[in-house]
């Protein structure tokens, strides 16, 4: 099943990428090391993870207080958010209908 996000998600991910690349050289590339595995396992196993909402799941990384927030579609998975669950973890909702 194909992934796909959200312009925002992506943005998000990105800007989480180059924060923690500033913290300390590298860490960024491990923070989307950790995304790319909690994409992963949603692809293997789609209706495993945390339900959020009527319609969203949410995915935790091992390594980082973040969450990937997606949706099940027909022909895809849209990742709606990557949240950092220690700052307003609902904030992505109105993103979503359900």
């Amino acid at each position: 099943m194909n992934i796909s996000f959200l312009e925002i998600a992506q943005i998000e991910l990105e800007d989480a990428i180059a924060f923690y690349n500033r913290e300390a050289s590298g860490l960024g590339e491990a923070f989307l090391t950790e995304v790319l595995y909690a994409l992963d396992r949603i692809r293997m196993l789609p209706e495993a993870w945390h339900p959020c909402s009527r319609r969203a799941r949410r995915c935790r990384t091992r390594r980082f207080p973040y969450g990937v927030i997606y949706q099940i579609r027909t022909q895809e998975i849209l990742v709606i958010a990557v949240a950092n669950l220690h700052r307003k973890p609902d904030y992505w909702k109105d993103r979503v209908k359900g």
